[in-house]
């Protein structure tokens, strides 16, 4: 018995000096409670919106500060015009457009009713019906109130529409979540490995005594996985168009320009990280496990990144599939061009430059 508490102690103290261990141990489930506690939520905050007031009262202006001062909504833009309506979705910012009828306060008075029309972007299903319901409600309780204190019942007549999405399918979020998940995993994964599995089988030597630079291995690693890559994207909006029925509204050059600039930046990631791992299985577990819970939880594609403490809204910032998801849905669903996302374009670019800087700068340093 004391050899076995003893030996028990021993593994205490391995443990306690190894402090990876105890990072993997006490770190991560800190991490990912604060994580998913402040992630997953179905409460909206700081969402975007615009307001289109056509009769300018003072009615109107107590409605929209109410709205406002909620907590919930953000003012983006004030509209003047029909026309305008459309390019404030595009923008991505605004979420939803508040329309009064004209002459609100008027009607309001002397016919007991009034309507207002609230437009939403359905892009994301389930975002769309809250920010509908919180706004409803906004001006359910205004009007609740006023009642109490006017003799004559009023009421308001909300009319909802669905912009882009107007059956509410969730599969129009779903297919371009899923497909940067799924390129940005399998192209990484196929990667990771390649340099991985020349460590292990000691085929690396050859290539590091070979006349061939640093950039030259990195190009041909990549070659071959870029056209199985893109023939996954191009398979993956196939289904999402005849079985799925998601519309590709946009340019479809475009939207094909865009997947393939994607999955170069997949492919440029898997190769860092290869280039700094022994072997496959820690490739494969980085390539993994290391990027599957930031694109599910941080890339926008399930959570909306507005309810989002800022910590976290600038963490979303470093994953591109928070751009490649804001392009997909841009140009599959709002007919946007590349004057609408250009930003989002440059981005990837810059983080595709700077993973296969990365990955020069190791075979460099591997080299000599």
């Amino acid at each position: 018995m004391n050899r076995f508490r003893g030996f028990v102690r021993k593994e205490f103290h391995h443990i306690f000096r190894d402090k990876q261990t105890l990072l993997i141990l006490f770190g991560m489930p800190i991490a990912q409670m604060l994580i998913f506690g402040f992630v997953i939520s179905n409460e909206i905050r700081n969402v975007g919106i615009a307001v289109f007031d056509q009769s300018h009262d003072a009615v109107t202006q107590k409605i929209t500060d109410k709205i406002l001062s909620s907590g919930y909504f953000l003012l983006e833009y004030d509209i003047h015009s029909q026309n305008e309506i459309g390019q404030a979705f595009r923008g991505g910012k605004v979420k939803e457009v508040i329309i009064f009828a004209p002459e609100f306060a008027r009607n309001l008075e002397k016919t007991g009713t009034a309507n207002v029309q609230i437009i939403a972007d359905a892009s994301d299903a389930n975002l769309a019906n809250l920010i509908t319901i919180y706004t409803t409600g906004i001006i359910q309780d205004y009007i609740n109130k006023s009642n109490a204190q006017h003799s004559m019942p009023m009421q308001i007549v909300t009319e909802v529409r669905m912009l882009y999405n107007e059956q509410m399918k969730g599969v129009f979020l779903f297919v371009p979540g899923i497909m940067a998940l799924i390129l940005v995993l399998i192209s990484a994964q196929m990667t990771s490995i390649s340099i991985a599995r020349e460590k292990e089988m000691g085929t690396m030597e050859v290539l590091l005594v070979s006349p061939l630079k640093p950039i030259q291995i990195i190009i041909g690693k990549v070659v071959p996985y870029v056209l199985l890559s893109f023939i996954n994207a191009v398979t993956i909006l196939l289904l999402g168009y005849f079985v799925f029925g998601v519309p590709v509204h946009g340019s479809v050059v475009l939207l094909l320009a865009e997947c393939m600039l994607y999955i170069l930046l997949a492919l440029s990631l898997g190769i860092l990280i290869s280039s700094v791992t022994n072997n496959q299985l820690v490739a494969m577990m980085i390539s993994a496990m290391a990027l599957m819970l930031p694109v599910i939880l941080l890339s926008g594609f399930i959570f909306p990144i507005e309810n989002m403490p800022k910590i976290l809204q600038w963490l979303c910032a470093l994953m591109p599939p928070k751009y490649f998801i804001t392009i997909i849905k841009n140009i599959m669903l709002k007919n946007t061009g590349l004057l609408y996302v250009w930003k989002e374009t440059l981005i990837l670019c810059g983080f595709t430059v700077l993973f296969i800087l990365l990955s020069v700068k190791k075979f460099k340093i591997r080299l000599e």
